[in-house]
């Protein structure tokens, strides 16, 4: 069998679809993550997770209060604790991920920021001799670090974080305070209950000058009683919209010594007497959030990912209305709206996580270059990743939301679980940096590319900038995806230029620069998403092209003229500058004719991702598709349904009801 999620005992609708495939899932798996290598590890990693029944959860997440979900988590990390080394290599960062999504599922643990922050902190930002004293205590878990940045009143903007570092050369120590109540540390993960210590960023001051955010190793609890350190003022914020098995928290300073050595200063550099060495780029101390960026586009592909799964599945085990034969319901996922709803979002995650393989491996090399002295990629890849995260978080909530309307009624409930999905990925266009501001600091790095090439300095433009630099040509829509590629190559090249112009002729109007920004910034968002939008494109059907199975690559190519179509057919607007209505017309066409191509396959192209119910913990999206009486059992599980009558109707109802009879 080509799918290898089909069992006996399945759902006869489900098993129809599975048998459709037209490729094998195990050989798109490895696509997917990369690696036949990886894919098999993690159907191992998987397996060895449901032979230790004490990593199942105790009860349903959506039945647990918060208190009992962090308690829930804890457990888990007590219970992984003794077997780390027989699940997964504690080295490699990919198997760890999966082992928690897996086991803690997404609603956040207490090393959710241990892992994916505090430590490539220490390791892009600390020098060797800080490397030496904490790295090894923190990937051995004997301490518990997160990542303090974001400020009660500052999160985006830097360079007007209020939380000070003055150094004293007199003690060869810092002062951490917290001068205002805006100035509290506020929502870092797992800061509130569990982390006991934190890569703080922190104005440094320097005989009263100012030199910008700077990192610093701070311990915040006593590793013996876990009570906060005097001077520290720290503890959980409240529940939020999902991701309520963290504890994001909130943490103050009030004149808080630190040793001159907990500065990280692999780049930048505090002397016995106050000298200070900047570091070689002004980016140079963004490389943590780069590399969360960076990670974005594949991890926002999976949430939306787990989703479509839910979606899809329920799509084809769902019976409503009736087509040509009358004697029977048919499924929801023959009706075209359905698939025009769901099949462009199958093909958007896979865009996204092709295109996280190439961030990711961009970041690794900057990684390396900037280790030898080269920082000349950083402008690049910090204007990348920061178009990436706003354009892929955006569309990601979209796709999750219209996955969740695509399940009817059933998929307002948290039996579906694409509500806490939804809620922990949209939570994304806000953390790392807000989309706008992030589609603003893009939309800096292409009008300077404009303005190279104004001034004959097109050599000097960075590779993902040369096509600013092309004239326009007639677009040939027959020659294939790169036809459509050169639409948005046209679309993005236009608004680029026009934006960055009416920017510049508001400067000569007598604007000042700031202003004329602002009064620029929706032209100039726009320009950064159609940028952004492009070099994804690019990037799925470079890895298309490059795929050597035959089948593998003809079910990719269908989803890439799904992907291609439904992209320029998006941006209309701008294409038709480019393109003419009856054009547009045809490209419609093609979209509809590439949903019938791709019906056959969708069932497996979701199965491919190879989710396990324990990871995706809905009762909709189950492998086996027996979803009815499952809900069923689903909901009878309810705390609510534990007693026939509840103390608030006694309490209340009753006597309103009777006093009513009287």
């Amino acid at each position: 069998m080509l799918n290898k999620s089909i069992m006996d005992g399945d759902n006869p609708d489900l098993t129809e679809e599975r048998m459709k495939g037209a490729f094998d899932t195990d050989k798109m798996a490895a696509v997917i993550y990369g690696s036949e290598k990886f894919a098999i590890r993690r159907r191992e990693i998987t397996e060895s997770i449901s032979r230790i029944p004490q990593l199942a959860d105790s009860k349903p997440f959506s039945f647990m209060t918060r208190e009992e979900k962090i308690s829930e988590s804890c457990r888990k990390l007590s219970v992984l604790s003794e077997h780390w080394n027989q699940l997964i290599d504690t080295n490699n960062e990919e198997e760890a991920l999966h082992l928690y999504r897996e086991v803690l599922g997404l609603e956040g643990h207490a090393f959710s920021l241990h892992e994916t922050m505090f430590i490539p902190s220490l390791v892009a930002q600390a020098n060797d001799e800080q490397q030496e004293k904490w790295l090894g205590r923190a990937k051995r878990r004997e301490i518990i670090g997160c990542y303090a940045q974001t400020e009660m009143g500052h999160g985006t903007n830097l360079r007007a974080l209020e939380t000070t570092a003055t150094y004293y050369p007199s003690t060869q120590e810092f002062i951490l305070h917290t001068p205002t109540e805006t100035a509290l540390k506020w929502w870092p993960g797992a800061l509130g209950k569990s982390s006991n210590y934190a890569v703080v960023v922190a104005d440094l001051v320097i005989r009263d000058t100012h030199y910008g955010a700077h990192p610093f190793m701070v311990q915040l609890r006593d590793e013996k009683t876990h009570n906060p350190l005097p001077g520290i003022t720290v503890g959980d914020i409240g529940p939020k919209m999902a991701f309520n098995g963290a504890d994001n928290g909130f943490l103050g300073f009030n004149q808080y010594k630190l040793p001159r050595d907990h500065m990280l200063m692999r780049h930048s550099r505090v002397e016995e007497n106050g000298t200070y060495t900047k570091p070689p780029h002004a980016k140079i101390g963004y490389s943590s959030m780069v590399k969360v960026r960076s990670r974005m586009a594949m991890d926002q592909g999976l949430f939306m990912v787990s989703a479509l799964v839910i979606a899809v599945r329920y799509s084809a085990v769902r019976r409503q209305g009736f087509l040509d034969d009358k004697s029977r319901e048919v499924k929801v996922l023959d009706y075209q709206t359905q698939q025009h709803r769901l099949f462009p979002s199958i093909a958007r995650a896979y865009a996204f996580i092709f295109c996280g393989f190439e961030t990711i491996q961009l970041y690794d090399q900057l990684l390396i270059d900037v280790k030898n002295g080269d920082t000349s990629g950083m402008s690049d890849l910090h204007a990348l990743t920061s178009g990436l995260k706003s354009v892929v978080t955006h569309q990601t909530g979209e796709g999750i939301e219209q996955a969740r309307m695509a399940c009817g009624g059933h998929g307002y409930s948290m039996a579906s679980y694409i509500s806490e999905i939804y809620g922990v990925a949209i939570g994304g266009c806000t953390y790392e940096g807000e989309n706008m501001v992030m589609l603003l600091q893009l939309a800096r790095y292409l009008v300077k590319s404009v303005e190279l090439v104004k001034t004959g300095k097109s050599k000097e433009l960075g590779p993902m900038m040369n096509y600013l630099a092309e004239p326009d040509t007639q677009i040939d829509l027959t020659s294939g995806p790169e036809a459509y590629v050169k639409v948005f190559q046209h679309a993005a090249r236009r608004q680029v230029w026009k934006a960055t112009d009416k920017f510049h002729q508001l400067m000569e109007s007598g604007q000042s620069r700031d202003i004329a920004w602002n009064n620029s910034a929706v032209e100039l968002t726009r320009a950064s998403r159609l940028h952004t939008r492009l070099y994804i494109m690019e990037t799925f059907i470079r890895r298309v092209s490059s795929i050597s199975d035959v089948s593998i690559k003809k079910v990719l190519i269908d989803l890439v003229n799904v992907h291609v179509n439904y992209e320029v057919l998006d941006i209309g607007t701008y294409a038709l500058e480019h393109v003419s209505s009856t054009q547009l017309d045809s490209i419609r066409s093609q979209l509809y004719s590439s949903l019938d191509t791709l019906r056959p396959n969708a069932v497996s192209l979701i199965d491919s991702f190879q989710i396990s119910d324990m990871q995706l913990r809905s009762v909709l999206g189950r492998r086996d598709g027996h979803v009815y009486t499952n809900l069923f059992e689903w909901a009878k599980a309810s705390p609510l349904n534990q007693t026939h009558v509840l103390p608030s109707v006694n309490q209340y109802l009753k006597p309103m009801m009777d006093k009513a009879k009287l």
